[in-house]
This record gives structure tokens, sequence and C-alpha cells, in this order.
């Protein structure tokens, strides 16, 4: 242990009216410096499990840990495990979803988390307490935060504020929230239990930032499944179509590979699909192209966005990071998942 070291100083004071001096000494403590300047908690860069530890990123390990990926540790921190192209080696990344400092490309925030854990209770108080719409609610709303339902439509459509669009020209934003909670609530599952899995990806990004590494992370484990991740950065961001601060700056890519077994099943259940149709339900279920927006679209309102380029579809979440296999998939749509995937929410 280093100390402080034992000082004896000396030092003489000269009295010119009394035309005295007197020499006075102090002695300094040896003191061990731990006690003047504490050691920084060093657990926030490690998690212990079942009593073993290991560091979080940039440290890399050599084995993968046997820890549960996502793992909610005890002081409530979420973490994943994140796997390298280059070598078999994994890092475990710190991903919790919460409401951190404001993010807003505008102004140069561009490493925040933002307001994670919003739900607009104003517009939708059923949904802020269960997770699911109220469809009697739908039935009176005309307006989400303050815009109207027609604005919010327009401006959505593919070449507006968008090209490639928040929905399709035959939806409306309506039409499309109410669609969604349909596929959400018959999955059994809920909007903020979808949209986690989307923030622990960006959360990921957020993590790694511009490091020399981040080319490296090649995708995550997910409920024992390995997802890939592909992500980049835009030349600009993309405004919102809501009053509201999210804005899009990151072109993300998440998709996972069938194994054996879910290939056969879903060859079994829908052999009447030829060859094109089947592979278009299989890259719909296993593939998402979206961006950062999405995940505070679904846990704020609900929304997935139409069947845009961008749409982030609430079967394909819960396949691809395994909220639900396969058979229980199947079971909530009894033979009707290539409609469900591919059908449009048409407007009323």
């Amino acid at each position: 242990m280093n100390y402080a070291g034992l000082v004896l100083t000396t030092y003489t004071v000269y009295n010119t009216v009394k035309k005295t001096h007197w020499t006075t000494s102090i002695f300094y403590l040896l003191v061990p410096l731990p006690i003047l300047f504490p050691a920084q908690d060093l657990t926030v860069n490690q998690i212990s499990y079942h009593k073993v530890s290991y560091p979080l990123y940039p440290e890399v390990l050599e084995a993968y840990p046997d820890i549960p990926s996502p793992l909610s540790t005890k002081d409530g921190r979420e973490i994943l495990i994140a796997f390298r192209k280059s070598d078999n080696r994994c890092t475990l990344m710190p991903v919790t979803v919460e409401n951190g400092d404001i993010l807003d490309y505008r102004y140069k925030k561009w490493w925040n988390k933002g307001r994670q854990l919003h739900v607009d209770s104003a517009d939708f108080p059923t949904m802020a307490k269960t997770g699911l719409h109220s469809n009697k609610e739908f039935a009176r709303i005309k307006t989400i935060t303050g815009k109207s339902i027609s604005e919010i439509t327009m401006v959505g459509r593919p070449g507006r504020y968008s090209g490639a669009g928040f929905m399709s020209h035959d939806e409306n934003i309506i039409s499309v929230l109410k669609g969604d909670n349909g596929l959400v609530s018959q999955l059994g599952l809920t909007h903020p239990q979808n949209a986690k899995p989307l923030f622990h990806v960006f959360n990921t990004i957020l993590v790694v930032k511009k490091d020399s590494e981040r080319a490296n992370i090649g995708g995550i484990l997910y409920n024992g499944k390995k997802v890939f991740l592909k992500f980049r950065g835009s030349k600009g961001w993309q405004e919102t179509i809501f009053n509201d601060e999210i804005l899009g700056y990151w072109q993300i890519e998440i998709w996972r590979d069938l194994n054996l077994e879910e290939k056969a099943f879903i060859s079994e259940k829908y052999s009447a699909l030829n060859e094109e149709k089947m592979a278009e339900l299989i890259k719909k279920l296993s593939y998402i192209h979206t961006g950062e927006m999405v995940p505070y679209y679904i846990m704020r309102y609900g929304f997935y966005e139409g069947h845009s380029s961008y749409r982030a579809d609430p079967i394909a979440i819960a396949f691809i990071f395994r909220l639900l296999d396969i058979q229980e998939i199947e079971r909530a749509f009894k033979g009707r998942l290539y409609e469900r995937l591919t059908g449009h929410f048409i407007e009323e």
C-alpha cells in the first residue's frame, strides 16, 4: 500500500516589534493514500453472477460465460453477451433500458439514451397501465401529441417526411396502431416487452459508439439464439411524425438464422406456399431493417411503423429475440402467419 510521507516542516517567524523570533515545527501524519483518495467503485465495470465476477466491455472474454443473455443483475442493470466477427471471443454489454440524458442529434447529443421508458399516457392511458391499447380509445382519439390524426397520416406516408414512409399509401396512423395492437395481443405480449430487445440493440450501439471495435461486433446472444447485427450512421437525421423529440440517425439490420427444426416446422405448416412466398415468409419472420426511432415509438405509442421498409414487425421481434418459439407463434395465428406478416392494415 502507498502512504503519504512523514514530513517535518520547520519555519521561523520574526516579530519586528518585539525583536524576537520563534521556530515552529509541523508533523504530517503517516496516512494510507486510499484514505486520502478513496478508490473508485470498480463494480460498475464488472458484474457478478453465481459468485463469479466478469468484466464488462471493452474487456474481451476468451470463452462465453455461463450467464443468461439478457441478464438482469441484482442492482438493476441489464447485460448482453455480444460476439465478435474476428474471432470466437465475446464481450459483455451493459444495455439497461432506462431514462437517460436527452438524445437530440440537432444539438450534438449523440450518445445519450433519451427517455426510453416514457409512455404517452395522455393520449393512451390504457396502454400506459396495461401495455396494450384500448379499442375504445381508438374510436374517440382525434390527435396524438397534439397533432391531428390526418396530419400524422399525411406526413407519415411515403415521399413526405421520408422517402420510404412510416406507413404505406393505403394505411393511416390509427389503422396501423390498431393492426399491430391486435397482433401483439394475439401473441400474448405487450408493447413494452417488444420494445425492450430493440432498445437493447440500440444501447449496444451506444456502448461501442465510435470505438475502433465497433465494426467487430457481429451480434448478440438473446434468449439462447445468435442475433446478428449491422449498423451504420446516416448523413443527416430523420424527423419525427409526432410532436416529440424522437429523431433517427442509425440504419440497423437485425436477423437470425432458422435452425433445422424451425425450417422443417414452417415447411410443413405452409407447404401450400410456392418457393417465392416461402422465401418471403422466412425473410419477414427472421429479418428486420429499422432505426432507433422505432423502439421509442413502440414504447411510447405502440407504433411499429406500417408496412414500409423500416417496419419492425411484432411477430418478427417475437421470433428473432425468441420471446416466443415458432410453435407458439403459429398457435397464435393458426395457418395465417404469411397473411399476418405481409398484409397491410388498410385504412377504414
